[in-house]
């Protein structure tokens, strides 16, 4: 029967190719690290050999981005990943520690699902199947569904390539027929052992909740911070070059310039003779509304990858042809939902925050990033290297690029950080590392460790023992004690007594079955005797006041109701307690006040740290909530919601928050 429809299709088609997949890595699994190798490199030569007719193929299909970024992102992909991996050890024994004893070796995680964005296609494309291969695995490419004969294309490239070094068909795999669907199918499959996922929050969640590893990304909301000291005029060809780069289609591209006062005036006039165009209040409204879908806070793909001058004519203003960026002016405190040009825009627009001083630049910084970019990126242009470390250490990002774009920093290309096309937010940005991703993600390591210390066996009589017996060294105030002639008896320690104890019950001859002549060995009872005796001879025995002085613990306790049991030689009926005092009925405790704060700002972050703590977060009509915490808490119903404005504190009688 022909399959017609198209999630059935899709569905179908990751079941067989990720069996096929499978099947291609068991043999793959066999390659040395130069047969690996050698695949590697021929899928990296022809990937960069086609990088024009893949990057004219991504532009013709999608609308997104310009010819000459992409050649320039798949050249990247081709040949800056390729320097970082070749010469990387992916293969059988990695590392041999002979002074530790321990061996590492690699084992491939199998089969990668990797889910390919349409904003930067074939160059993701490329990276992902090179640094899984790397690895020794195979991949299945799930393409985003207006990008598919790209990434198909571009897997077509690098598949003949790798069969042509010897590699087993059905290394590399590419699905034709993408839907959800099929999508979720893959990334259940069994056979895959990790997911690659790029793409969007609701896909990346898809990912982490397959019940298999992911590797994830999380949005980007880069602040650029240009300090007093910095070079000006570098600053904004850098903030500007990254901004621009294929339309803004990088997610580490920049989206605000946070400036101070002192160097305001120059930066404006650097910003206006390098292409950018600052929009007047109601022009910037204008823009605004262009940035997230009507109705909605989702953004809008219609001006993803779209040139500065087409987004103008969307917004339905004029600008000068050689327009290249959109600058609006913001106020430090307009970072939030209600200001639209504060998030994410995947396109050349970029917001513009005068601050008065270096401390406000951070604070408007960790704001952005918390706002929707947590985790990813942030960019600081400055020459005052303490200026530098305060920046990097306050800004909740895992990457920090200094005098350089963000996007060139981040990814690799004008930094020393590892290239790559995935860029982990860590924690903050709910994905399980904060690194760029490579092949050292993609394997694991089997660690063989040879016994260093023996292991005391005392099913074996110790005189077969391979271990001495464990020895306790005395401390000095015990061996002062002992070097004490004839100490009176009240200043006897216990440890000295305890040893005399013991050496009075060594001393006494061992009766065992052979020699006694009743044939009767001493029990632990007699034992037990012998040592009490010798305890009251020195004054300490367990009827003794030594053992009526109560220790620090039992002093500080609160006094209990005595037990009513037999006394004993070992313990003394207490004396009933007197009796107390009668007192009026106390009155009924009032009920608490507890003191509600309207949270004027709410991320995703503060909305996982109250469900982990059990607690709800009062929100009022002015609280900003980030998209993706609002999403969150209403579903694990966290907010509580009032029409209290933020600020505000209030009380009330009962404690259920």
């Amino acid at each position: 029967m022909e399959l017609r429809d198209r999630d059935l299709i899709s569905i179908q088609q990751a079941r067989e190719m990720a069996a096929q997949a499978a099947a291609a890595q068991k043999q793959f699994a066999t390659f040395s690290q130069k047969q690996v190798d050698a695949v590697v490199e021929a899928c990296a030569s022809a990937a960069l050999e086609a990088a024009e007719t893949l990057a004219r193929a991504a532009v013709e299909e999608t609308g997104y981005g310009n010819v000459p970024d992409k050649i320039m992102k798949n050249r990247f992909g081709a040949v800056d990943v390729l320097h970082a991996i070749r010469g990387m050890r992916t293969v059988g024994l990695l590392r041999e520690d002979k002074d530790a004893a321990i061996f590492e070796y690699a084992s491939p995680v199998g089969v990668v699902a990797a889910i390919i964005p349409s904003t930067n296609p074939t160059s993701t494309a490329i990276y992902k199947t090179l640094i899984s291969l790397k690895a020794g695995n195979a991949i299945v490419l799930s393409p985003h569904p207006s990008a598919i004969k790209c990434i198909c294309q571009a897997a077509s490239v690098m598949e003949r390539a790798a069969l042509s070094a010897g590699a087993p068909d059905g290394l590399i795999r590419c699905m034709s027929q993408t839907t959800l669907q099929g999508t979720q199918e893959l990334m259940h499959r069994p056979e895959v052992g990790v997911i690659l996922a790029t793409g969007g929050t609701g896909l990346v969640r898809a990912a982490y909740s397959s019940g298999k590893p992911a590797y994830g990304v999380g949005p980007g909301n880069v602040p650029a911070a240009i300090e007093r000291s910095a070079d000006v005029r570098k600053a904004v060809a850098d903030i500007l070059a990254g901004k621009t780069f294929d339309y803004g289609t990088i997610c580490s591209s920049e989206q605000s310039i946070v400036v101070e006062e002192t160097v305001r005036e120059p930066t404006l006039d650097e910003l206006r003779q390098q292409g950018a165009y600052f929009l007047s209040p109601e022009e910037a409204e204008k823009v605004g509304h262009l940035v997230f879908q009507p109705g909605s806070h989702t953004p809008n793909p219609k001006i993803v990858g779209r040139p500065a001058t087409v987004l103008a004519e969307m917004a339905g203003i004029t600008v000068p042809a050689a327009t290249r960026v959109l600058l609006a002016r913001l106020e430090p405190h307009q970072v939030g939902r209600e200001f639209p040009l504060s998030a994410e825009k995947l396109s050349p627009i970029l917001a513009f925050y005068p601050v008065p001083d270096f401390p406000a630049a951070i604070e408007v910084a960790v704001r952005l990033l918390r706002f929707g970019g947590a985790g990813h990126t942030a960019s600081i242009h400055s020459q005052d290297a303490e200026k530098i470390r305060q920046y990097g250490q306050a800004v909740p990002a895992f990457r920090v690029a200094v005098n350089t774009s963000a996007v060139h920093g981040s990814v690799g290309y004008s930094t020393n950080l590892f290239p790559a096309m995935t860029l982990g937010c860590g924690a903050p940005g709910g994905n399980i590392t904060s690194d760029n991703i490579g092949p050292q993600h993609l394997f694991n390591i089997k660690r063989v460790a040879r016994e260093t210390r023996a292991v005391e066996h005392r099913s074996i009589p110790a005189e077969r023992r391979m271990m001495a017996d464990v020895r306790v060294e005395e401390s000095p105030a015990e061996r002062a004690a002992e070097a004490q002639p004839n100490p009176p008896r009240a200043s006897v320690s216990v440890s000295a007594a305890a040893k005399a104890v013991v050496a009075k019950v060594l001393a006494i001859p061992m009766v065992t079955p052979a020699t006694s002549p009743t044939g009767i060995s001493l029990d632990r009872a007699a034992i037990a005797r012998v040592v009490e005796r010798v305890l009251s001879a020195q004054g300490i025995g367990r009827g003794s006041d030594a053992s009526k002085r109560p220790s620090p613990a039992a002093a500080s306790a609160a006094p209990v109701a005595p037990q009513q049991s037999a006394s004993s030689p070992r313990t003394e009926t207490p004396k009933p307690p007197a009796a107390l005092p009668t007192k009026p009925p106390a009155e009924p405790p009032a009920k608490p006040i507890v003191k509600i704060e309207i949270a004027p700002f709410v991320s995703e972050s503060d909305v996982r740290l109250a469900m982990t703590r059990s607690q709800k977060i009062f929100i009022g009509p002015k609280t900003i909530v980030t998209p993706s915490a609002r999403d969150l808490g209403r579903e694990h119903e966290v907010f509580v919601e009032t029409g209290l404005a933020s600020g505000s504190p209030t009380t009330r009688g009962d404690a259920s928050a």
